[in-house]
């Protein structure tokens, strides 16, 4: 990282001596513009809406402050708009009529509680598929591209990969007739192994089915076999990143912490950046800030502002 003083080419170079009397180059490389847009996580400011009563409409606005282009929105932060009659047509009314009102471009959904896709039996299975795909239409009226879905079910990998596989091929098929793609996030347990969802992915081969990679969720087992809470296991993340990046359709730079040069604690930006630029990816890049140090305009403020640092050098 820059503030490390020590360049990626120095180190990649040099022994283990030399790495400690390398010479940073990064002041004299010109500056550029990313080779990505920004968009903002919903998700970063959960806090804000479920503990200091943001109306969760207001987040166009919020994210139009905030420097960004790109929304992708959270469908379990909209629950008391869900609970009404007709609620999702409700969501996609106002979240359209706030969007277009701040210039912003809507991009993704991402669905939560509406069933597990990748579960053993049939009809608890196509019940799920059916509430994702009211999702999907919610997407396409409102003109995003993508839903994105978890993959939970199962933890067995052979049992795991047929079902996710017929799950996303039948959420790939209505997606191509409505124009929405359906992404799986790296979101714990198997979807975070990285060798086991790009091998889904291969076998799906839907241009409508993709991935969402995410920074930080590389959560593979958590204590007592919780679906969050603390991890036990984690995959590395760096391979993974290389190995679901294949499939990307978007991409999101999860955050925790910064130190004081305010690069992440936990997470190499620079080699994020690094793999996402050499698949050659030239989409959003969505904010994802879940840390709790810093308010979370800070830690959005912080991550933005990372992203932009490190992409110099990706």
């Amino acid at each position: 990282m820059a503030s490390a003083g020590i360049s990626f080419f120095g180190l990649a170079a040099c022994g283990k001596e030399k790495k400690e009397k390398s010479i940073s180059v990064h002041k004299e490389t010109p500056m550029k513009g990313p080779f990505f847009r920004l968009s903002l996580a919903q998700w970063s400011i959960h806090r804000m809406i479920r503990e200091e009563g943001l109306d969760p409409f207001e987040f166009a606005a919020k994210a139009k402050g905030w420097g960004f282009e790109g929304l992708e929105y959270v469908t379990q932060l909209y629950e008391k708009t869900l609970e009404k009659p007709n609620g999702i047509d409700l969501f996609v009314r106002e979240s359209k009529l706030r969007s277009a009102d701040q210039g912003m471009k809507d991009l993704i959904i991402m669905v939560d509680h509406e069933g597990d896709l990748a579960v053993l039996d049939e009809g608890e299975r196509n019940k799920a598929i059916d509430n994702h795909k009211k999702w999907m239409d919610a997407a396409a009226a409102m003109g995003c591209h993508s839903i994105r879905i978890n993959l939970f079910g199962t933890n067995d990998p052979e049992e795991w990969k047929p079902v996710s596989i017929d799950s996303l091929g039948k959420l790939g098929e209505y997606g191509e007739k409505i124009n929405v793609a359906v992404l799986v996030e790296n979101h714990g347990w198997l979807s975070s192994n990285g060798q086991l969802l790009s091998q889904v992915m291969r076998q799906v081969n839907h241009p409508y089915c993709g991935t969402l990679p995410d920074f930080g969720n590389f959560c593979i087992k958590r204590k007592d076999g919780s679906r969050w809470g603390e991890c036990e296991e984690e995959y590395e993340r760096y391979k993974g990143m290389e190995e679901i990046m294949p499939f990307a359709k978007a991409v999101s730079a999860k955050s925790y912490d910064f130190d004081d040069a305010g690069n992440e604690t936990t997470i190499d930006y620079e080699r994020m950046l690094r793999i996402v630029n050499s698949f050659g990816y030239k989409g959003f890049i969505g904010v994802e800030y879940e840390g709790k140090r810093l308010s979370e305009e800070e830690g959005i403020l912080a991550t933005k502002d990372l992203l932009i640092k490190a992409a110099q050098f990706a």
